[in-house]
């Protein structure tokens, strides 16, 4: 069986901000989950050991809500050996956890809460109703508020990488969350499983959903540094163009 290659970490962070890592399995015709959202992964055993390895790189895994909340999802290390080689490489055990919720929607049933081994932080916007800030406070180890009607990142990550040591942060999604790490051109690293299935639906999310660029000029370029096949799967590695 073909293993997949991990590239170096890169761990250099900003003098500011972490070292932004998206990591995301989209379909052959990009989709990240069928239109009606009931299939969210379409990824392989070998794409989810995938996953964890990047987790096992990372001072914090983030998410949007909806992600948080369409399955059983803790973001955290996975099983023991990886957890093992976080401390080999001089990180925490259990990496830390943050999710995005613009309108503080997440439910504070989600399976996250349920699993305490590391904080949970919560990134939140000026839109948060008095009485859903509140509650997800109750559950949550921090909830803080960046920006009035959008999240407000290159704050968001100061305060990640100034109060809670964030050196490395892999994002997981969904399409909204990464369209506005994008837009502010704060993403280092793309990390894309490409999976044989075509979904189709044109409300089918992307891995890019939300406002997206104007035109071509004013996109985010990368440059492709690494490609593997494994199985029927692509596994493709970007950096910004300019690092």
């Amino acid at each position: 069986m073909t293993r997949l290659v991990h590239a170096p970490v890169r761990r250099n962070a900003w003098p500011d901000r972490p070292w932004v890592v998206v990591n995301m399995a989209m379909s052959a015709d990009g989709k990240i989950a069928t239109a009606n959202r009931r299939i969210a992964s379409f990824g392989s055993a070998t794409d989810h050991e995938h996953l964890l390895a990047l987790r096992a790189t990372a001072d914090a895994v983030l998410a949007g809500a909806r992600t948080v909340e369409s399955g059983a999802i803790d973001l955290g290390p996975g099983p023991r050996r990886f957890r093992q080689l976080r401390l080999r490489r001089g990180l925490a055990e259990y990496n830390l956890r943050v999710v995005v919720s613009g309108s503080g929607s997440l439910s504070t049933r989600a399976h996250l809460f349920r699993k305490r081994f590391s904080p949970i932080l919560i990134l939140t916007t000026e839109r948060i109703e008095p009485e859903r800030l509140a509650r997800l406070r109750r559950v949550a180890d921090a909830v803080e508020v960046f920006g009035k009607e959008e999240l407000d990142w290159p704050a968001a990550l100061r305060w990640l990488h100034r109060a809670w040591g964030v050196r490395r942060l892999v994002c997981e999604g969904g399409g909204q969350v990464n369209d506005g790490l994008f837009r502010a051109r704060l993403v280092d690293e793309l990390y894309l499983t490409i999976c044989p299935w075509i979904v189709g639906g044109r409300a089918a999310p992307t891995i890019c959903d939300g406002l997206g660029f104007p035109g071509l000029a004013e996109a985010l370029a990368l440059r492709c540094v690494r490609r593997q096949r494994v199985g029927d799967e692509l596994f493709l590695r970007f950096l910004r163009a300019d690092l």
